[in-house]
């Protein structure tokens, strides 16, 4: 990280001199909090002014710019001290508040880094729930869009296979089967016949009924037609006229 982002960034940094932890209290605080090697603290603060002229830190409200004040002490592990800009005996402006855990600093974030933060984490787990469905999802112009997760063959493949039970065919079912199976065999009679699996296949004779003589056919031909042709009944003739008696 650069000097210059490492000074303008402090939120993510902190501090702590072990060789003074042990003997921290709210006296002596604002010492160990003053010392060089910490890089919260300005230089070019009035506490630098007041520890350089040897004087007490009430002269700190008569003067006028950036000072640090011990806000908040709860002995023996949490301090918080307060950057201020100051204006008047009676008129400050906070800057920034910094806290010292079991002899840690740290920068207390602000109101808007807070917000900041939350929303860019929030978006961010947004994002990659977003990414990680679209890598899921698959399309074909013939199927469309589909989701394929990565657990899904393994879920398939640790699947134990179980067989599907063979319901058994009914008594009406077998007999209809037989019928129609008796049915076609009449009408397309085999024409080889294979005795036992391997074995080469044997020509099957089928035996034709002799044709009825011709002689047979003819006669059978005329029997409808001379039944036909017989006589009709005769039919009745009109009476014969009378001459009138006069």
């Amino acid at each position: 990280m650069a000097a210059g982002d490492f000074r303008d960034n402090l939120l993510g940094i902190s501090w702590v001199d072990s060789s003074l932890v042990p003997i921290l209290n709210p006296g002596n605080v604002l010492d160990y909090f003053s010392e060089r090697s910490n890089p919260f603290y300005d230089r070019t603060c009035n506490n630098e002014v007041v520890k350089m002229q040897r004087l007490t830190l009430e002269h700190l409200n008569q003067m006028v710019g950036v000072e640090y004040i011990l806000l908040h002490a709860q002995e023996p592990i949490l301090y918080i001290i307060r950057k201020q800009q100051r204006q008047s005996p009676t008129q400050v402006i906070p800057i920034s508040d910094y806290y010292i855990i079991a002899g840690v600093v740290y920068q207390a974030p602000d109101l808007g880094t807070v917000i900041s933060s939350r929303v860019l984490s929030a978006v961010h787990g947004i994002q990659s729930a977003f990414d990680e469905a679209m890598s899921y999802c698959r399309y074909h112009p013939s199927k469309g869009y589909w989701w394929h997760f990565k657990d899904q063959e393994e879920r398939e493949k640790n699947k134990p296979k179980t067989k599907k039970k063979e319901e058994p065919s009914s008594l009406f079912q077998r007999h209809r089967v037989d019928t129609l199976l008796l049915d076609l065999r009449s009408k397309f009679p085999p024409t080889f016949y294979q005795p036992k699996p391997g074995e080469k296949p044997i020509p099957v004779e089928v035996k034709k009924e002799p044709e009825a003589p011709t002689e047979v056919v003819k006669q059978e031909e005329r029997e409808p037609g001379t039944k036909s042709a017989a006589p009709a009944a005769p039919s009745k003739q009109p009476p014969e006229k009378r001459a009138r008696l006069q």
